[in-house]
């Protein structure tokens, strides 16, 4: 073999393993590496988080959806798997409102639409009013606010039995002051059973929740200029007005957000009634949260607590579903 043809056999073995002992090529495989670490490190340190989500919140769900189809009594908590199936026949004692079931499931439905409606404008409302007067700057405005947040920061079990003792007849701190002090009422009121546990129950609401409200709308106001404010005050623009063009528009994406969890947490809340009023609410305060309580734990029929727990969680998945469609498009045609 002569030397050229040597040396043309040779070239390119000499140029692979020069590519192969090349820094360049070996940077390559170790750069994508690097890239996949970073990628699913993110991933890797929420799946402990999405694993335990999945363990409290989702797999409990969906064993309720299947109870629901389920004849669940108390014959049967053993093992409920072991339940006879019922198909829809829980649905349908729910939804029949011409049986005492049906009529029962009803009437605490419209009571918790009352109840949320009232509780949620009133913390928006005074929530809203205490944020924007806490804008201006004025001497003891730090400890207020802090004041105004302590509702909140209770734990709710301390707040709600400190309003039981306050609603007491015969030695209530309320019909103290109603009765015997300002004289507004006859005689001393029952504010735990009757038609004022509805008033009772939504004074505790209010009292707990509209600092969150006025916690979100202190923080939505932080973000507007008050360039925007001092424009107005030289056009001639008052109080009112510079709510009604500044404030309230600014705070349109904060308001749909606070709206949206506040009846959320109002229209699902049971820790309130059941520490207000025990185990069976007055019929004047019969939220559907703790109406399913009693259908499931107190007359031990499971079956029929489950399918109305399924219907409370479609009813509030429709409602977050159309709120959130109308809000988009009230957005997009802002813009």
């Amino acid at each position: 073999m002569s030397p050229h043809t040597a040396m043309t056999a040779t070239a390119p073995a000499a140029e692979a393993t020069v590519r192969k002992s090349s820094p360049g090529a070996a940077r390559g495989p170790r750069r994508r590496t690097g890239r996949l670490r970073r990628v699913g490190l993110p991933y890797l340190l929420l799946l402990p988080a999405l694993l335990l989500e999945l363990l409290v919140h989702l797999v409990p769900m969906v064993i309720g959806i299947v109870m629901s189809f389920k004849e669940l009594t108390q014959f049967y908590i053993r093992d409920w798997s072991t339940a006879p199936w019922a198909g829809l026949d829980n649905y349908s004692v729910s939804v029949d409102f011409d049986a005492p079931v049906g009529q029962a499931l009803l009437h605490s439905f419209l009571v918790t639409v009352a109840f949320t409606v009232l509780s949620v404008g009133l913390c928006w409302l005074i929530g809203t009013a205490a944020a924007v007067f806490m804008q201006d700057t004025f001497r003891g405005r730090g400890l207020l606010r802090a004041l105004f947040l302590v509702p909140y920061a209770l734990p709710v079990y301390a707040a709600v039995i400190t309003w039981v003792f306050m609603f007491q007849h015969d030695n209530g701190l309320v019909n103290h002051v109603l009765h015997d002090q300002l004289g507004l009422t006859d005689k001393p009121s029952f504010w735990l059973i009757g038609d004022n546990s509805f008033v009772a129950l939504l004074t505790v609401s209010v009292w707990k929740g509209w600092p969150f409200a006025f916690l979100i709308v202190m923080a939505g106001l932080q973000n507007i200029p008050r360039e925007l404010y001092e424009a107005a005050a030289l056009d001639g623009a008052g109080m009112v007005q510079q709510l009604r063009r500044i404030t309230l528009p600014s705070l349109r994406p904060v308001n749909q957000v606070l709206v949206l969890v506040l009846f959320l947490w109002t229209f699902n809340d049971f820790n309130t009634p059941y520490v207000l009023f025990g185990k069976s609410a007055p019929e004047a305060a019969d939220l559907i949260s703790v109406h399913i309580y009693q259908a499931s734990f107190v007359t031990w029929n499971f079956g029929t607590g489950s399918a109305m727990s399924v219907l409370l969680l479609l009813f509030l998945l429709v409602v977050t579903g159309v709120y959130l469609a109308l809000t988009s498009r009230g957005r997009r045609t802002a813009q």
